[in-house]
């Protein structure tokens, strides 16, 4: 019974000894975390006039980080779409992209001081699954801030096949939470 105690005592010292060096290592940066709003907003496909259900229920979260004087900002886009989605594959769109923006919060309209347009949506949205739902997610914007408190926000643009438009109107979504 006494080896079995020491045997205990060891073990708890040791995974004491390991959590303590787990904390050691962890650097404030890699503490900190994003700050995250998801919105919604469904879509009509103007150019699908048949029986079967066409909207595509899009959800969006825009996400900030502020780590020191930079500013992280990134987005990631769910969607059900309808499930003809994949049957009418590449046909859906002629164009789709995400534009994510870093602003700076201000009274008034925030202004834009980084943004970034991702085309890849076009190629996510047409390779959905079997069901017409899928996910993409942007890149990372970085913006070296001074002083004041910064945000996500950004926008879908799509162009349909057979509608004879371009993109149409922006879809927006909301901005995350300052940082």
């Amino acid at each position: 019974m006494r080896a079995l105690k020491r045997s205990t005592s060891a073990a708890l010292t040791l995974a004491a000894l390991a959590g303590t060096a787990a904390l050691a290592t962890t650097t404030p940066a890699s503490a900190a975390s994003y700050h995250c709003t998801t919105s919604s907003h469904s879509v009509d496909d103007p150019s699908y006039t048949g029986p079967d259900s066409d909207n595509w229920d899009l959800d969006v979260t825009l996400c900030a980080l502020r780590s020191g004087g930079t500013i992280y900002t990134t987005a990631t886009v769910y969607w059900d779409g309808p499930y003809t989605a994949k049957n009418r594959s590449t046909l859906t769109f002629n164009k789709a992209r995400f534009v994510l923006q870093t602003k700076k919060s201000v009274k008034g309209t925030d202004p834009v001081v980084k943004s970034g347009a991702y085309t890849g949506l076009e190629h996510a949205l047409e390779h959905s699954s079997s069901n017409g739902n899928g996910s993409y997610s942007t890149g990372t914007l970085k913006y070296k801030a001074g002083s004041g408190r910064y945000l996500a926000d950004g926008y879908i643009q799509l162009d349909w096949s057979g509608d004879g438009k371009n993109y149409r109107t922006p879809i927006l979504f909301t901005a995350s939470p300052v940082v």
